[in-house]
């Protein structure tokens, strides 16, 4: 076998705009089927977007044994339940970031997966991005010397009040939806995890979640993290990385299009010497990189390359900011 045969749980915009593309386009994979809770609704999709089968549950997409892996772009809180179905069907999961709602449930799907053999990633495609390898390698040489700080943004408008990423219920929020980028990202760069960490939210009238939030980050190194997160704010997402000797710029740091030629802005100041270097990134579907990179994982019988258990780490830190944030909002 040399394409993986995808189904998909849900009906999401990122699944329709961004995932199911990406694995279409892939050169390893193919979607056969796809389930929404409405046997009409998920026909219609299906014949939408060239998908030949459809289910009207989600149950029924897993008893299809012709299908080799799952991709599940489901409301946060169902994450974990649906996962664990499909690792108990024997299914790989690639699930939607967070992985889990908290870290005690992502360490239960990790688990889960783990006992049963099964492979399960969190689909965080920013990290397939060449920049954000190229800029991990900048910082791993030392070429804007030690680094110091981090300050990471991600915010875009939601217009719509039923939105499911601002119900309480579904663990909606911008720290769970955005934030969580921001101190992945960080944890990447520095490859160690916080000592300390503080958040302060706005939290909506209406929705009762955080609509913007800003946190703080101490690491054991010494380098201090700042980022914001917004979903009512306009579209921002990048981060910049200030060293001894220089700083390193990403715009568009989260989601470039497929089709957008990047750049990492370097500026250096060794006391001897003072440049900016400008570096191209030819255009990538970080996408189509992610779901092929564990559609590889399938047929070559090796692990994802981001270990799930990367996610209850990045979930702890979570947890964390969500009790400081909630007792500054006390």
């Amino acid at each position: 076998m040399d394409r993986i045969r995808w189904g998909v749980i849900g009906t999401a915009n990122i699944a329709t705009w961004r995932v199911i593309p990406a694995i279409q386009k892939s050169r390893n994979g193919d979607v056969v089927a796809v389930a929404s809770r409405d046997a009409g609704r998920a026909r219609d999709y299906a014949n939408r977007h060239g998908i030949a089968q459809s289910y009207g549950s989600y149950a029924a997409l897993l008893d299809d044994a012709s299908i080799d892996a799952i991709y599940i772009p489901l409301p946060n809180q169902l994450h974990a339940e649906w996962s664990i179905r499909c690792a108990e069907a024997g299914k790989p999961t690639l699930c939607e970031k967070p992985l889990g709602s908290t870290a005690a449930e992502t360490q239960r799907m990790v688990d889960v997966f783990r006992e049963r053999g099964v492979p399960l990633a969190e689909a965080f495609m920013y990290r397939f991005h060449p920049r954000t390898e190229r800029v991990k390698d900048i910082v791993g040489r030392g070429a804007v010397g030690e680094m110091h700080l981090i300050d990471a943004v991600f915010s875009f408008q939601i217009r719509r009040v039923n939105d499911v990423r601002l119900q309480p219920q579904l663990a909606g929020g911008a720290l769970r939806d955005l934030g969580v980028y921001c101190v992945n990202l960080m944890r990447l760069m520095t490859d160690e995890e916080p000592d300390r960490v503080q958040a302060i939210g706005h939290f909506g009238a209406e929705s009762g979640v955080e609509e913007w939030a800003v946190g703080s980050l101490q690491f054991p190194s010494g380098v201090l993290g700042s980022f914001g997160c917004g979903m009512r704010s306009y579209r921002t997402h990048g981060y910049l990385i200030r060293g001894s000797e220089g700083t390193i710029v990403v715009q568009d740091g989260f989601g470039p299009n497929d089709d957008q030629v990047t750049e990492i802005v370097v500026k250096r100041d060794t006391g001897k010497l003072s440049e900016t270097i400008r570096i191209e990134i030819p255009a990538t579907d970080q996408f189509q990189r992610m779901v092929e990179d564990f559609a590889d994982a399938l047929l070559d019988d090796r692990p994802p390359r981001y270990p799930a258990e990367d996610a209850v780490a990045n979930m702890k830190v979570l947890d964390r900011l969500q009790v400081s944030m909630r007792a500054t909002e006390a």
